[in-house]
């Protein structure tokens, strides 16, 4: 029994997968370049984070240290980046973290990880939409726009004679409908989408660093007050303030980082994965690390970092530098790059969800292409409706770190195999290999495990019941669907 639980799925097929072929000779078009993986990587990781939880984290938590956070996050991602990068120029497939621990350490492992990669993509796209509602209505209450309607209408009702109140948050609900729309239509077209709202929102964060930082020459003595102490003092308990502070914001604002591992679940959709996944993961991975320690750092010099706790902190800090129009900018900016991210998490979801539908995991319709777009359109329109309902009905609360203890735990199981796959297929052609084994993956654990252990008991709860749920589903229908499994002989497992 155990055996069958850690059976790994055989290289050849993975590989014979990659090449094409799915349900009746369909499979994913390759049409992204290196330029559509950077820009999809950066369209990920560049949203919420940079606009929103920078001052958060700093007010809460790091203070003006959130710098130090940044950089304890972005070294994390580069270790585990390092190791994603091999396995994509190894094995350019849908699925990334899914299908690596799928190939080293059994279908029961790559089951949870796949199953934390729907908390990471479709609650992290909910959380995003829920922040992108809020600069849209900043956006149009700026300009003096009545709405015909209520954008955030209430509802009350009765549940087992308890009354419930909450609203429905129709901006959320309407972006995720829109994207879901685009990526019905074809990862082209999600691409192209996507490199426009990154240049945009690249833009006007480089205007927002160079606006502060011609403020910054001015009014010098202003930053350094607001930087003092760089570290505040802990107020006596854990993660508030302090070194254990900056723990805390990392494991926090690494929510931020989160996108650069949905460029590998688009490999099987790139022109040449082995030469350009690598390109695409690292080359978004190290500009976005740059961009946000400029931010955190000129952000937390512009206002105290106890007055940063609040929905808009950047658009609050074009107040101070006294811009006017970089108020409207910021939003504008802030717009295209939330919607950017909600993309980029559905599409990565769907592709999970496409490759454990082809192993037999989940219902084989999961995986059907679209006809004309060859996209997988029913896993799309599923998780946007998801998606969608999570936006619009549910406070978002503690969601950000219930996506990042999903997130680490794959860069975690990432990073272990790269280990086992040096060890039990060594001969096989790594087009890029990680530099430094076994230190960078071992490292790239610690770190990982870390952060993890920095994040609050609620968090964990929760994400501990979501595996839990995951694993009924498993032993209820994966395991008696599985293709791997309907392939083992009944007394011993292949290859043992």
């Amino acid at each position: 029994m155990a055996n069958r639980l850690f059976a790994t799925k055989p290289i050849n097929q993975i590989m014979a997968e990659a090449a094409g072929g799915g349900e009746h000779g369909q499979s994913l078009k390759r049409a992204l370049g290196p330029i559509n993986l950077i820009t999809l990587g950066i369209g990920a990781i560049i949203g919420a984070g940079i606009f929103v939880l920078t001052g958060t984290a700093a007010a809460q938590f790091a203070g003006p240290a959130i710098v130090i956070s940044y950089i304890i996050a972005g070294i994390g991602c580069v270790f585990a980046g390092l190791c994603y990068a091999e396995f994509a120029s190894m094995l350019p497939i849908a699925g990334s973290a899914y299908t690596y621990g799928y190939a080293t350490m059994g279908e029961l492992v790559a089951w949870i990880i796949g199953w934390a990669l729907v908390l990471e993509y479709a609650f992290g796209a909910a959380t995003v939409a829920v922040g992108w509602s809020g600069f849209v209505s900043n956006l149009v209450s700026f300009f003096g726009v009545a709405l015909p309607f209520n954008p955030n209408p209430k509802f009350a009702v009765s549940l087992f004679g308890h009354a419930l109140a909450g609203q429905v948050d129709i901006f959320a609900l309407s972006a995720l409908v829109i994207i879901t729309i685009i990526l019905v239509v074809g990862v082209k077209e999600s691409a192209n989408f996507n490199s426009a709202a990154v240049m945009i929102k690249v833009s006007v964060v480089l205007i927002f660093i160079g606006l502060a930082c011609m403020f910054a020459f001015g009014h010098w003595p202003h930053m350094k007050a607001n930087w003092h102490p760089f570290i505040p003092p802990n107020l006596g308990h854990f993660g508030q303030f302090g070194w254990s502070g900056i723990m805390r914001g990392a494991g926090v604002v690494f929510f931020a980082y989160i996108g650069f591992d949905a460029v590998s679940t688009a490999a099987q959709e790139a022109r040449n994965p082995q030469k350009d996944m690598p390109f695409g993961i690292l080359g978004s991975l190290v500009i976005c690390t740059g961009l946000y320690i400029l931010v955190a750092g000129l952000l937390t010099g512009l206002i105290n970092f106890k007055d940063l706790n609040v929905a808009a902190p950047v658009a609050d800090a074009a107040h101070v530098i006294g811009v006017g129009w970089a108020v409207v900018l910021i939003d504008l900016g802030a717009i295209a790059g939330l919607a950017s991210v909600m993309m980029v998490m559905m599409l990565g979801q769907s592709r999970v969800l496409y490759t454990m539908s082809r192993d037999g995991l989940l219902p084989k319709w999961v995986g059907q292409l679209h006809p004309k777009f060859c996209t997988p359109y029913k896993t799309s329109i599923i998780v946007g409706i998801f998606a969608a309902t999570l936006a619009a009905f549910f406070p978002i609360t503690l969601l950000g770190e219930l996506v990042s203890l999903g997130t680490l735990l794959a860069f975690s199981i990432v990073s272990i195999g790269i280990l086992v796959m040096r060890a039990k297929h060594p001969e096989m052609p790594r087009p890029f290999r990680t530099p430094l084994v076994p230190l960078v993956p071992i490292l790239g654990v610690v770190v990982s495990l870390s952060l993890m252990l920095s994040l609050d008991a609620p968090a964990w709860i929760g994400f501990g019941s979501w595996l839990v749920f995951g694993l009924f589903i498993y032993f209820g229908y994966s395991r008696h669907h599985s293709k791997v499994q309907q392939s083992l002989p009944e007394k011993a497992i292949a290859g043992d």
